[in-house]
């Protein structure tokens, strides 16, 4: 008998909570927490800093309702800027100090962690749409207003503000209370600007479809500037300090040979420096023509000395490069093995920070620490150390200090100020008094070896005691570009995803979270493998290994294991129970992609690739919908209707094939909400739906 539960109502909640506390047997009554008070974990985004003054602002996330917090030094008490206190499903943003720090804006709604990400997010389901918005703030009497629907703000010298609207740019004076107007009018869709330094110019960059173009615009009487225009594609334009340079980096346009599609190939890119006076401009550097030096979207930026720092994987590992203009010489900054993310420089750019899986433990790979780098000096310093997991750094004023996300494997984020010798705690008060910090499982980290000798990270999450043979649950990350770390994840998604291991290992699971490869943190042979995804799966093998290292550890019943992930996790989790429903028992699929066929489009033209046919059979083997006739595992099917990520066709389509053959199947669909479960209670619903599931099959 098929199960199909097609919405959720408020009581199914209830529902859920009173057959966790009562229906479960005895041996799981031990457990101490619920899965709705692990899920209230505090989380911060959008942490930033002024560039005038001891100024940070962030957003934080406390059970849905989202809002801006601001603290200025010496003291950085935290103070709550606004009032936005419902679960509704809408997102802050963007969040960025003026030049003159005398202002903050920020953008609420949408899901900018998706596609089409500017569009309205409705997760309450009301009769009219909430909107996608422009907000100020004024630091000077507390005043918060939206100014305009609109996405992707920039502000300039002293307090100008653009964003992008209808692939054209408007601007505003947030000093007065004119309504914006767009700035100019141009061909093509332009996706990011910003002003010159002194606030009299704006770099953009307009996609012309086969190419973009790197224009200047000044004034309503000056023509658009074009710099070196060519069929190439130019992205990231940036202002040298004085601004009367631009530098950018020119990637390859039009359409190539139709090379075969299975064989991996460079994807080159250089860098290029113009003057602004005259527009004319030269190439650099060219990236090494290899895979590893093939173009990744890098951290990108002048320095104070005229010359540039940016970001490559040349080396095998994300690290920081500074190049001298003059000679055009490359010198690696961050060496080591271990990646550099979320890079920032302050404002005189003088000196970098950002976080990094590195530390004197094996087991740092599995966390992130600060680091920083004077820029002239060359000097690296590491700013932390130890067990805790700190990310997204910022710096504060001129003296060095900085601030962070913080986290250890129990405590959820906040935001941390360090002045180069004490470290502070913002906002400890906004745990709630029920989150059950003390009764969490730190996880420990576990390696094994894949069936072609590659090594694979896992954290494992189990508490002690309890029965001497206690199933077991493979997490699968979505992404696939993530890693798992032994905390606190530094992204909100997974945070969630670590909340419900933590609520699993409490009744009575053993966890074990796989970061399998196409993940980041190990290197650039582990994030991009030859034959993964639709060209083969070769990571699945990491998931299947993983699930048989779970399975013959002496604590666990190997024939209770089951598998959950969502989105590539989804994916992997679908292709779990059906190539191997023997070794997965039972599995929560939650919005994973499932048919593969269409990832190369029918040819319209006489010139194909000379593998296209053997690639389309690779995706369509590398699908889960190639093995539906293996699959015997119950499964719970979970996909939110407005998803930009993973289209909820992905699920519908592949329900209809189970319907089809008469498989039996349980399913959730939300209404309303994204990929990311932007209202609070649906990410409860769904961690809880998903628990009872796997408990309803393993323990039970």
């Amino acid at each position: 008998m098929i199960k199909t539960t097609m919405s959720f109502f408020s009581k199914l909640s209830v529902y859920l909570f009173l057959f966790t506390s009562y229906f479960l047997p005895h041996d799981i009554h031990s457990q101490t927490f619920t899965m709705e008070q692990v899920g209230k974990f505090s989380f911060p985004s959008e942490l930033t800093s002024s560039p005038t003054g001891e100024k940070i602002a962030w957003a934080m996330n406390e059970q849905g309702k989202r809002n801006v917090f601001f603290a200025e030094g010496p003291s950085f008490e935290p103070e709550k800027l606004t009032d936005f206190n419902e679960d509704d499903g809408q997102e802050i943003s963007s969040l960025q100090f003026t030049p003159d720090g005398k202002w903050l804006v920020f953008v609420r709604g949408g899901d900018h962690g998706g596609g089409n990400s500017s569009s309205t997010v409705n997760a309450q389901n009301l009769p009219r749409l909430p909107k996608v918005e422009i907000w100020k703030i004024n630091l000077a009497n507390g005043k918060v207003e939206a100014i305009t629907e609109g996405d992707d703000p920039f502000v300039g010298f002293p307090n100008k503000l653009g964003f992008l609207k209808g692939g054209q740019i408007w601007t505003v004076d947030l000093e007065s209370s004119s309504k914006p107007s767009q700035l100019f009018e141009v061909k093509g869709n332009v996706n990011s600007a910003q002003y010159s330094p002194d606030g009299t110019k704006v770099a953009f960059v307009s996609n012309r479809g086969s190419h973009s173009l790197t224009g200047i615009y000044q004034d309503e009487e000056t023509p658009i500037q074009w710099i070196s225009p060519s069929f190439h594609r130019d992205v990231l334009p940036q202002w040298s300090p004085d601004g009367k340079k631009l530098a950018f980096i020119r990637l390859q346009g039009g359409k190539g040979t139709a090379f075969p599609l299975l064989e991996p190939r460079h994807v080159p890119w250089e860098i290029w420096l113009a003057a602004v006076e005259t527009g004319e401009a030269k190439k650099l550097w060219k990236a090494p023509e290899t895979l590893r030096g093939s173009y990744a979207y890098p951290f990108f930026s002048f320095t104070a000395d005229g010359n540039l720092v940016f970001q490559s994987y040349e080396d095998g590992w994300q690290h920081l490069y500074s190049l001298e203009v003059a000679s055009g010489k490359s010198t690696i900054l961050t060496p080591g093995d271990y990646m550099v993310e979320q890079i920032k420089i302050n404002p005189d750019k003088s000196k970098l920070i950002f976080s990094a899986n590195a530390g004197s433990e094996p087991e740092d790979i599995d966390r992130r620490h600060i680091g920083t780098l004077d820029i002239a000096s060359k000097k690296l310093t590491w700013e932390t150390a130890g067990e805790g997991i700190e990310a997204y750094p910022v710096w504060i004023g001129t003296e060095g200090k900085m601030a962070y996300f913080s986290a250890t494997a129990k405590r959820s984020h906040l935001i941390a100020v360090n002045d180069g010798t004490d470290t502070q705690l913002l906002q400890e008060s906004v745990i709630p008094a029920d989150f059950p910090q003390d009764s969490m499982v730190i996880p420990q980290q576990v390696k094994f070896t894949a069936p072609d000798g590659t090594t694979v990270y896992g954290q494992l999450f189990e508490k002690e005691g309890g029965p001497s043979n206690k199933p077991g649950i493979i997490f699968a990350h979505g992404g696939p570009q993530r890693q798992m770390l032994l905390g606190w994840s530094y992204m909100d998604y997974y945070s969630n995803t670590y909340a419900l291991n933590q609520y699993l290992a409490e009744l009575g699971f053993v966890v074990l979270s796989v970061n399998y490869r196409l993940g980041i943190g190990y290197g650039y042979e582990f994030h991009r493998p030859a034959n993964g995804y639709y060209q083969g799966a070769v990571e699945y093998q990491d998931i299947k290994a993983g699930g048989e290292f779970l399975a013959n550890l002496p604590q666990v019943d190997g024939e209770k294991i089951g598998i959950y992930g969502g989105s590539y996790g989804g994916y992997l989790t679908a292709l779990a129970l059906a190539r191997d429903s023997e070794l997965f028992k039972v599995g929560v699929d939650i919005h994973g992609v499932h048919d593969l066929d269409g990832r190369y489009d029918l040819p319209e033209t006489y010139e194909v690739a000379p593998d296209y046919e053997r690639a389309k059979k690779t995706a369509w083997d590398s699908s889960p919908m190639a093995d539906l006739q293996t699959w015997t595992s119950p499964v719970l099917f979970i996909h939110s209707d407005d998803d930009r990520n993973v289209s909820v066709s992905q699920t519908a389509d592949l329900i209809r094939r189970f319907e089809e053959l008469a498989k039996p199947y349980e399913s959730i669909l939300i209404p309303g909400d994204t990929h990311h479960w932007m209202k609070w209670s649906n990410m409860i619903l769904v961690d809880q739906a998903t628990a009872d599931f796997l408990t309803k099959h393993l323990i039970n």
